[in-house]
């Protein structure tokens, strides 16, 4: 009985043996075949070096230092950066200031260059001693300019008159820098001969110079100061009355015009205007 038992135990022993060896054959050859397929595939596609799976041994990945890399190329410092646009900023500003600074000026001096052109100019004379002159013999002075005619029967009287007493209150400001000289030129050349105009200024100002000339010539000084004039029908004693503007012309040691003065303003607005100007040319501000 015992020996039956012991018998049946070792058979299936054997068995039970020989279902596991043939299961783990089995694993063992399903590895061994995955593995070759791996292989292969990997072999196909360039590469025959077996890749461990996972390794206590292996490192782990290694790792971006992103300021060190940053460094090689330099640091971004705020403040710097900050600094720059600043700097920036301010060149482009003031380079444009400078630019429109310029635009200015040449404008400024364009309307003065206009504006020259427009009163005033070259001229050439005959004075009251018969001595021929031009605008340039009076260079270096202050000029007041009148035009008008010895025949005039009230105008020029009152207005050379006029003309005296500021010369006169000019003459006694202590502020004022300089002399001014008073300046007649006829705008009756026909009548107005050198003896005629020596005679007629002797009733005015010490200081008064007497122009005449050509027709030509007055015409030509008339034109470069924008006086209008216009003689009217003589009578039967061929006396006759000249139409013309009434301004008295401020000339500059330059040879520049500065001002005029109306018939409507009076001798202490004329030498208040004329001291002026004086002052601002003497200290290098003539606009």
């Amino acid at each position: 009985m015992y020996k039956n038992l012991i018998s049946n135990m070792a058979a299936n022993f054997a068995k039970i043996t020989t279902i596991a060896g043939i299961r783990a054959t089995r694993r063992i050859h399903i590895v061994t075949s995955y593995n070759n397929k791996l292989y292969k595939f990997i072999g196909q596609t360039g590469s025959r070096k077996k890749i461990p799976c996972c390794t206590m041994s292996q490192e782990p990945p290694k790792k971006y230092d992103f300021v060190k890399e940053s460094s090689k190329r330099g640091p971004i410092r705020w403040t710097g950066l900050i600094a720059t646009v600043i700097v920036g900023g301010a060149a482009v500003y003031y380079v444009k200031q400078a630019k429109d600074e310029m635009e200015k000026k040449r404008e400024a001096e364009k309307q003065r260059s206009i504006g020259k052109a427009a009163i005033g100019g070259p001229f050439t004379l005959v004075n009251h001693e018969g001595k021929t002159v031009t605008n340039k013999d009076y260079f270096g002075h202050w000029l007041i300019l009148y035009f008008g005619f010895t025949h005039c029967p009230d105008i020029c009287p009152e207005t050379l008159e006029k003309l005296q007493n500021a010369l006169d209150k000019i003459d006694s400001t202590k502020d004022a820098p300089d002399k001014v000289l008073p300046i007649f030129i006829t705008v009756d050349p026909a009548r107005d001969d050198v003896k005629t105009v020596a005679e007629y200024i002797k009733d005015f100002h010490p200081r008064l110079v007497g122009l005449t000339g050509t027709e030509e010539q007055v015409k030509a000084t008339c034109k470069v100061y924008r006086v209008y004039y216009s003689a009217g029908p003589a009578d039967a004693d061929n006396d006759y009355i000249v139409d013309h503007s009434v301004i008295l012309y401020l000339v500059d040691p330059d040879g520049e015009f500065v001002d005029y003065f109306g018939q409507n303003m009076d001798e202490h607005e004329i030498a208040n205007t004329t001291i002026s100007h004086m002052l601002k040319y003497k200290f290098g501000n003539k606009k």
